[in-house]
């Protein structure tokens, strides 16, 4: 009881456990390199993949930094902050999940040697902040170009830079161009007059069958579905479309309600006229010249004969998202329900969408529907083939991280090299800047400048090559880039991993968006800064089920 006593005396009695100081720290950063250290084999062109089992047992296999960290069940709290971390990377780059994580645990290790060394955390994240603001300026300014001098065939080599390191990396020819084409056609402008590339407006489906080399790039909105009947027709030109979110079914009273018929032929009419309802409908989509009807609920015998007697295609059990996007494609409306102001029930043609063409096509073992020519925007959809499940998986993960970075690359329209080029400039660059400051804050920057090197070197660790030997050679051409007079070209030298040499890096087309590196700059060390901060951690106990009246409580 002594400890107890104690505890009371302090004037702190919580029912929890509470470490604080060195303790803390220490485990933070211990649970960021555990989980840096699972994503860090799989960084670069010769990096290798993840194999996940979840607790239902499905398998995936991916390259993908943020899909790892998301399958992983992460509990320990700082390792959380790094998972979000790399959600946040995906969302705002689309790629670069994997070296952010990286950075972020490399910089947390670098400042825990230095609190060991006793010098204060705050000391260390003013330099670590400033340390960042110099680096984006030092992107910006020295180690960007701009993508007009690089010409049309950059942004396939940014495509192509984003998907070496995945499973695609043998056809990046083949997806990188598909993916920019994608993405460019896509295009719209906001009010500003900005070009945007919504990357949601790319459809991915996913069939089996063929080699990867197979998959298509079509104009235009793929449905997964198929017509309801056979003897409705394949294609249909100059489409008008319904877009229903309702049965086109026989109604059938609701449940519990109960008709007290006196007269059997009144049974009859009340059945013809629950079939009557239906067809009613039907005829009021055909009067007002629909000859698409694409529902999310079912079409029965009776209604799909209604629909192929007027030669219309009719399909049933849609996804109601993939209907919106049509509605938004096409400039047509998703009605819930045929009734208008008038109690009565009627369909407005201008609720009605339209595209050039509809038509099914077998693809694989079975049918999709493609909408063409959409009128209102522009869609694209990819139907990608392969082995199995898991490869089509992985595929579509690479590729949508390849359309991102073409999207970031065409909206922001800076580029940086590649390869490790970026990480070693700006650590010889924030040494030289570390020591014009008289400060504390002089350690805390060259260390930081010591820490970007984690990612040259994990390139060249995952490629088997003399890591130490390779990061040198980098670091000595980046210094004579940035101190002797004429040998500035040599600032856009990186790794070349197939050789393991180092190459300039820009004239091989090893690209990558300029505010993909400047993001991942940013937001690893915010992440490391936050974790840093901490230094007490108070968790506390489970309450004990009070024991209610039931059992021998009261």
């Amino acid at each position: 009881n002594f400890a107890h006593e104690s505890e009371m005396a302090s004037g702190l009695a919580i029912s929890g456990t509470r470490s604080t100081g060195q303790d803390v720290r220490s485990q933070n950063v211990q649970a960021a390199l555990a989980i840096a250290n699972i994503v860090k084999s799989s960084l670069g062109p010769v990096g290798l993949d993840k194999m996940l089992v979840d607790q239902i047992g499905d398998v995936t296999i991916t390259n993908d930094g943020a899909t790892i960290l998301r399958q992983l069940e992460v509990e320990h709290p700082a390792g959380k902050v790094l998972v979000e971390l790399s959600n946040l990377q995906d969302q705002e780059v689309g790629d670069g999940t994997t070296s952010v994580v990286i950075l972020a645990a490399e910089l947390l290790k670098a400042a825990n040697e230095l609190v060991k060394k006793n010098i204060h955390p705050t000391i260390i994240i003013s330099g670590y902040l400033q340390a960042k603001k110099e680096a984006c300026k030092f992107i910006k300014r020295t180690m960007s170009l701009k993508l007009a001098e690089l010409g049309k065939d950059a942004i396939i080599n940014a495509a192509k830079t984003s998907m070496s390191s995945k499973i695609i990396g043998s056809e990046s020819e083949f997806f990188a161009s598909m993916a920019v084409e994608a993405v460019s056609r896509v295009k719209t402008t906001d009010s500003k007059g900005k070009p945007k590339y919504p990357v949601s407006a790319v459809t991915i489906l996913k069939a089996h069958g063929k080699s990867a080399r197979d998959s298509e790039l079509v104009d235009g909105f793929s449905l997964n579905c198929v017509r309801v009947s056979q003897q409705m027709p394949k294609v249909i030109k100059g489409a008008k479309i319904a877009l229903l979110d309702f049965d086109l079914r026989k109604a059938k009273m609701a449940f519990g309600v109960q008709v007290l018929v006196d007269d059997p032929e009144k049974l009859e009419a009340i059945r013809k006229e629950e079939g009557e309802i239906t067809k009613r409908k039907c005829r009021m989509l055909i009067a007002a010249g629909a000859n698409v009807v694409l529902t999310t609920g079912g079409i029965d015998d009776m209604a799909s004969k209604e629909f192929v007697k007027a030669g219309v295609m009719a399909v049933r059990r849609c996804k109601k998202s993939d209907l919106k996007k049509i509605a938004k494609l096409t400039g047509g409306n998703l009605l819930l329900t045929l009734s208008d102001f008038e109690e009565g029930e009627s369909v407005d043609a201008s609720t009605l969408g339209e595209a050039k063409e509809v038509a099914e096509e077998k693809v694989g073992d079975g049918e999709l529907i493609y909408i063409k020519g959409c009128s209102s925007t522009k869609a694209q959809t990819i139907v990608l083939r392969g082995a199995n499940d898991y490869f089509l998986d992985e595929v579509e993960r690479s590729l949508h991280d390849a359309m991102c970075i073409v999207k970031r690359t065409l909206e922001s329209n800076t580029l940086a090299p590649g390869g490790g080029a970026v990480e070693a400039a700006l650590s010889v660059f924030l040494e030289r800047f570390s020591l014009t400051l008289g400060t504390r804050a002089q350690l805390a920057v060259r260390t930081f400048a010591q820490s970007l090197l984690i990612i040259p070197k994990t390139l060249a660790t995952n490629g088997a090559f003399d890591a130490t030997e390779l990061v040198a050679k980098l670091r000595a051409n980046h210094a004579a880039a940035q101190k002797q007079e004429g040998k500035s070209a040599k600032k856009w030298i990186g790794l070349d991993l197939e050789n393991g040499a180092v190459r300039d890096n820009v004239a091989n087309g090893v690209l990558e968006p300029a505010m993909a590196k400047i993001k991942m700059i940013r937001f690893a060390t915010e992440a490391a800064v936050t974790i840093l901060r901490i230094d007490d951690a108070i968790k506390m106990h489970q309450k004990e089920n009070p024991k209610g009246p039931q059992q021998d409580g009261y």
